[in-house]
C-alpha cells in the first residue's frame, strides 16, 4: 500500500473535479448509498490531545481518516493536526493507498465551500471576504484561485497587520488579494475560517451576499452571530453531524427543522424566495471518500 506525502496528496486533488465529486457524494449520502457514522473522538488522560476516527463506506471504496489533535504541539515544533486517510476497496477490503490527512481535510473543506458558492450564490462572484489567516484561509485562497480567477479576495485577520502579512506571503497573479480597509464595498461572499469562540461576523443578512461558516466545529465555538443567522435560509453540508458540531447554529438556538442539507439545493436548486443564505460546513468522512475517488482518478493506487 503506497503512502503519499502532503505534496503528492495535494497534486491528486485538483479543485474542479473535487467539487464535482463532493456534489455526488452529498447526494449519495442523502440517498443512503454512503454509510457515514458520526466521528469518534477519544481524549488523552491529561486532555492535552485527542484521537479522532472518521470512517465511511461507499459502494466502490471504504475510507477511514485518523487524526490526532494536540494544541500544544506548535511550541514543540510539531503540527497541531496529524493524520492519514486510508482507502480500501469495498468489494474485497484490499487496502489501496494512504493520503496525508491534513491535506485532504484542507482541500476537501475548501472545495465544500466552493460547492456552496456554486450552488447557493445568487449572482456573479467578484468580491470575496475571507475572515481568518490560518491554514484554511490558505486552502480557500487556493480554491478561489483555481475556480474564480480574476476576482478580488479581501482578507480580515485578528489584527490588520496579520491580514497584511498574509497577503504579502500569498500574493498571486490569479486574482487581486489585499487586506481589508475601512472603505470596502459590499461583498458577494463572506467565508469565515477561524477557531473563534466569540462572534466575529454579525452583519444583517443580505440577499446578494452568501455567508459561509467553516470554523466553529464544536458547540462551544462560534463565528457567525444571530443577526446574520436569523435573517437567512439555513443550509449545512452534513445534516447528521451539524446539530452536535455547528457551533454557530447551536448557539443561535435555531430550529433544526428549518435547516436544510446542501444536497437538497443540489437537487431542487437554491431558494427562490429572496431570502439571504447562510451555509454552515462541518465536514464528515463522506467528503474524504469523495477525495479518495478523485485521487484514484489522478494516479493514486
Amino acid at each position: 500500500m503506497k503512502i503519499y506525502s502532503d505534496q503528492e496528496t495535494g497534486d491528486f486533488l485538483p479543485f474542479s473535479p473535487l467539487v464535482n465529486a463532493l456534489a455526488l457524494a452529498m447526494q449519495e449520502l442523502e440517498r443512503g448509498q454512503i454509510q457515514c457514522p458520526e466521528r469518534t473522538t477519544v481524549r488523552t488522560h491529561d486532555h492535552a490531545g485527542a484521537l479522532m476516527a472518521m470512517p465511511s463506506v461507499g459502494r466502490d471504496i471504504m475510507v477511514t481518516k485518523l487524526l490526532t489533535l494536540f494544541g500544544g504541539n506548535p511550541a514543540l515544533g510539531l503540527p497541531t493536526i496529524q493524520g492519514q486517510v486510508i482507502c480500501a476497496e469495498a468489494c474485497t477490503g484490499r487496502f489501496l493507498f494512504t493520503l496525508d490527512g491534513p491535506t485532504v481535510t484542507m482541500r476537501r473543506t475548501a472545495a465544500v465551500s466552493m460547492l456552496g458558492i456554486r450552488t447557493l450564490a445568487r449572482g456573479p462572484v467578484r468580491r470575496v471576504l475571507v475572515i481568518g489567516t490560518g491554514t484554511q484561509a490558505v486552502a480557500h485562497l487556493q480554491a478561489l484561485c483555481a475556480l474564480y480567477p480574476g476576482i478580488t479576495v479581501v482578507i480580515r485577520g485578528r489584527t490588520p497587520q496579520r491580514a497584511r502579512d498574509f497577503c504579502m506571503r500569498h500574493q498571486t497573479p490569479a486574482l487581486t488579494l489585499r487586506a481589508e480597509d475601512t472603505r470596502e464595498e459590499p461583498f458577494d461572499v463572506v467565508i469565515t475560517v477561524t477557531a473563534s469562540t466569540s462572534v466575529i461576523y454579525n452583519e444583517p443578512a443580505r440577499a446578494d451576499c452568501l455567508v459561509i461558516g467553516v470554523g466553529a466545529y464544536r458547540t462551544d465555538m462560534v463565528e457567525i452571530g444571530p443577526t446574520t443567522i436569523a435573517g437567512s435560509a439555513l443550509y449545512v453540508d452534513d445534516a447528521i453531524g451539524a446539530p452536535v458540531e455547528a457551533g454557530d447554529l447551536y448557539q443561535a438556538g435555531v430550529d433544526w427543522n428549518t435547516v436544510s442539507p446542501l444536497s437538497r439545493a443540489l437537487d431542487d436548486g437554491a431558494p427562490t424566495d429572496g431570502r439571504p443564505v447562510f451555509f454552515k460546513s462541518v465536514g464528515c468522512s463522506a467528503w474524504d471518500l469523495a477525495a479518495c475517488r478523485v485521487a484514484r482518478l489522478h494516479g493514486a493506487e
